[in-house]
């Protein structure tokens, strides 16, 4: 019975413990340390061979652990007669050692999410090699979080500080994937946007957000706030809906202009947070299956959030989760991509050096996209190429086809584009030898030559990416193949002759690019306004550039699916007297005429009408002039001072 009675408490008190903490089973040998009658340092392996021995003669059932029962059934009499003593000293041990334990959690914490976001996954290494089994467009939930990064960079207690505590006690939030809350936002309530499934078509499923009326009635109101060229009128309108997603945009954008920041900032992941709270259940943002139409006005302000969200990731100094941001944008509609971020997704991967993602993207999409047609991927690739055959990690056999594709793709873009080689050195501060300076095919000539549309796509990415060609390294790789190019250019190469063929076309190179590259489409002029890279929004066309852009909605594209219209107000008639044009330039809301009504009552009625005209504009005369307020001179009653000294 002694046997038996000690079998069930040693079974008993893990079990309590494992309720009440579970990951802490390392700290179990010590409490039962801090327990038993026997002292020396091998007490804590004979409490753990205890407990093996007892969970295996319950499991096994043939006395295959009655050795070590019977060995320390006379070492642990007490302890098992005090559990709540043993639980109170546990949890005393570990407060004692609490930072320790929590630290180690943290580092633990990314290979922990990955085996619990997709175990039929691989995981990323950290040379950002992507296995065939994962889709181009994944996204994993860890690299959403830019403390992740920074922890990565700095470590959890430099990133973190004070700030574990606190989250602890906050009760009241969600926890997001997109963003943090913070305990500075106010509380959150429905706002009243929801997300609907629309379909699901070869396995894709298409989804849209849904304003209910209570939101209309806020967004036409914002829309008069916008039109009233005021800010404090869109203030006041989130101070009574804190989580208007339209004026926190625009609202962001004008803190920006004001050099905040960090407002502005804040502003963003508040859009973001009312919106994921309003995702629909099956709304996935790590398989790449889930479409949003940008064409819906109510879609548009999830792709603008996600945007400007990734613009301050990438000042922030975290490259690695902007990418994922970015590849999330690309996932939601990948045919037409309306912010066009495929013009910037090869500057964050070589940022975050994420090469073989670059890479692999360039690969799989060239067929059907024609990326070497963008002057962004025709350098960026080789480029990503170069850094990868100086990875001394990796095979020789690898390092060697790196460099050979690096070689090629860097010739045939400098062949293609030609007016990116001198912007690029002269924004590297590199002066370029005499042969090549002079020579007419790298030359002004060809700066000139080349479309409005074209300038604007080589200086966008000369003005984003020129700090990544400042490396000497890469200068002196660059060097050997711009004099290649003009080799193979004064010899009339086949490499020359195929890049002015592409397109089965007998002009010349330069006339070619003239026809490809007419006109860039709207989403390159919406990711240009977006970029603010004042290279590229020099070039913009007068048609754009005439045109007012809000911030929650730039150039809207021109097949929009509105679901609901905006109210028209109610127009002022156009035969008022010059008296009444006159008071209302004072006082818009006054109103001469009110609202007549010509009812054919006669004379009787007009008089009346005319009274009552009066006296509105005798009420707005006396609410002028109560308004208007003289400032008094300030009056030096004692010039000298009184005299006192503190």
């Amino acid at each position: 019975p002694g046997l038996s009675l000690q079998l069930v408490l040693c079974l008993q008190i893990p079990a309590e413990e494992s309720e009440d903490e579970l990951p802490a089973g390392e700290e179990r040998p010590d409490t039962r340390l801090s327990e038993g009658d026997t002292a020396g340092g091998n007490q804590e392996g004979s409490k753990d061979r205890s407990k093996e021995g007892a969970v295996t003669e319950e499991t096994d059932g043939d006395g295959h652990g009655e050795g070590q029962e019977a060995e320390q059934s006379d070492r642990t009499p007490a302890s098992s007669n005090k559990p709540r003593k043993k639980k109170k000293k546990r949890k005393t041990k570990k407060n004692a050692a609490g930072e320790t334990v929590e630290d180690n959690d943290l580092e633990d914490i990314d290979s922990l999410l990955e085996r619990i976001e997709d175990p039929g996954l691989a995981p990323q290494s950290q040379g950002g090699i992507i296995t065939d089994s994962r889709p181009l467009l994944y996204v994993e939930h860890r690299n959403l979080n830019p403390e992740n990064e920074l922890k990565r960079y700095f470590g959890a207690r430099a990133v973190l500080g004070d700030q574990r505590p606190r989250q602890r006690q906050r009760q009241y939030v969600r926890s997001m994937w997109l963003t943090a809350p913070k305990n500075t936002w106010p509380r959150y309530s429905k706002t009243g946007i929801t997300m609907q499934l629309l379909d699901t078509r070869r396995g894709v499923q298409h989804f849209t957000f849904e304003h209910h009326r209570e939101y209309q009635q806020v967004q036409f109101k914002f829309l008069d706030a916008v039109e009233s060229m005021d800010p404090n009128n869109i203030v006041l309108l989130l101070q009574m809906n804190p989580y208007h997603v339209d004026s926190l945009l625009q609202l962001s954008d004008v803190c920006r202009m004001q050099e905040d920041q960090e407002m502005a900032r804040d502003l963003i992941e508040r859009a973001l947070y009312s919106l994921e709270c309003a995702f629909h259940p099956v709304f996935s943002l790590t398989s790449g299956a889930c479409r949003l139409d940008y064409r819906q006005p109510e879609n548009r302000a999830f792709f603008l959030a996600l945007f400007k969200h990734l613009m301050f990731l990438e000042k922030r100094g975290c490259p690695r989760t902007a990418l994922e941001f970015c590849k999330l944008i690309l996932s939601l509609d990948p045919e037409n991509d309306p912010l066009c971020v495929l013009l910037l997704i090869d500057f964050l991967s070589l940022r975050a050096r994420e090469y073989t993602f670059l890479t692999r993207l360039f690969q799989e999409w060239e067929s059907h996209r024609n990326l070497s047609q963008l002057p962004n991927f025709a350098f960026s690739v080789p480029l990503a190429y170069f850094f990868l055959s100086q990875q001394e990690e990796r095979p020789e056999l690898e390092r060697s086809q790196a460099r050979e594709r690096a070689a090629r793709l860097i010739q045939l873009a400098l062949i293609m584009f030609p007016s990116v080689l001198m912007p690029l050195l002269d924004h590297c501060s590199v002066q370029p030898d005499a042969r090549v300076a002079s020579h007419p095919f790298f030359g002004l000539n060809a700066q000139i030559s080349q479309s409005p549309a074209l300038n604007q796509l080589t200086s966008l990415y000369v003005g984003r990416t020129h700090a990544l060609w400042k490396d000497p390294a890469v200068m002196a790789w660059l060097e050997p193949h711009v004099h290649e190019v003009l080799r193979m250019v004064e010899a009339q190469d086949a490499l020359v002759q195929e890049a002015e063929h592409k397109a089965h076309c007998s002009v010349p190179c330069s006339q070619q690019r003239k026809i490809r590259y007419q006109s860039a489409p709207r989403n390159i002029y919406r990711h240009i306004i977006l970029s603010e890279m004042k290279e590229a929004t020099a070039a913009l066309p007068l048609e754009v550039t005439s045109q007012p852009v809000m911030g929650f909605d730039p150039l809207p594209p021109l097949d929009s699916i509105v679901s609901y219209t905006r109210p028209e107000r109610t127009s002022h008639p156009s035969n008022e007297s010059s008296l009444s044009l006159f008071f209302r330039s004072l006082l818009p809301n006054f109103n001469l005429q009110g609202d007549l009504r010509h009812d054919g009552d006669g004379e009787a009625r007009a008089a009346q009408d005319l009274n009552q005209g009066v006296n509105r504009l005798m009420a707005a005369m006396r609410d002028m002039l109560a308004n208007i307020q003289f400032q008094e001179p300030p009056r030096d009653d004692n010039p000298e001072g009184d005299g006192d000294w503190d």
